[in-house]
């Protein structure tokens, strides 16, 4: 045990001084460690900036979320008579959740002034909504009621950035809408062979 502590007072690298930098002019001076341009260790990314798009929009936006997420999910109802018979009670409710998590991120991508965060939300949920056996179209029906709706909360000079991040969303959507079972039937061959997908 002796042998330890010796090793220890004289400072050979093993202790507690060990694996921390000396304090470098202009970083900090803590000693702590420091990834220098890195600002996030794990990605190498910088964390967005919610202040370079419309931050007074996105607040507004973020303020009103319930209200407009209700409303676009009525507009997309009103706008296609067959939507309510495709789901039950239980499943317009995950909908209505899931229109709040999109005002969620169009408040996101409004703020740091980067449409595809929408877009890439968009693009993540797609499988989800598949799972669920909803059609993308009425996807896109509920960004669309988004569109409209934020345009009640926000100042005119920041639509552009709405309908920038719907329209991510709602390109990312179509893409998706592609596979058979949403645009077109799926062949009732393929579907037998592949039942899981």
């Amino acid at each position: 045990m002796p042998l330890i502590v010796g090793i220890v007072a004289a400072g050979d690298g093993v202790g507690a001084g060990a694996g921390v930098r000396p304090p470098v002019e202009g970083r900090g001076g803590s000693g702590a460690l420091d990834f220098g341009f890195v600002s996030h260790p794990s990605l190498g990314l910088p964390p967005p900036d919610m202040t370079a798009g419309e931050p007074a929009a996105a607040a507004a936006v973020t303020a009103a979320r319930g209200r407009l997420a209700i409303r676009s999910l009525e507009i997309a109802l009103d706008a296609d008579p067959t939507f309510r018979g495709r789901y039950a009670d239980l499943a317009l409710r995950e909908l209505l959740s899931d229109a709040e998590t999109m005002v969620d991120r169009l408040a996101d991508a409004i703020g740091s002034g980067d449409p595809a965060v929408l877009g890439r939300w968009a693009e993540q949920v797609a499988p989800r909504y598949r799972k669920r056996g909803v059609p993308m179209d009425d996807v896109i029906g509920i960004a669309e009621g988004l569109r409209a709706t934020a345009a009640t909360v926000i100042a005119p000079g920041a639509q552009p950035a709405v309908d920038a991040a719907i329209d991510a969303a709602v390109a990312a959507l179509r893409w998706h809408r592609r596979l058979g079972g949403d645009a077109r039937k799926r062949n009732p061959v393929i579907a037998f062979i592949y039942k899981g997908a």
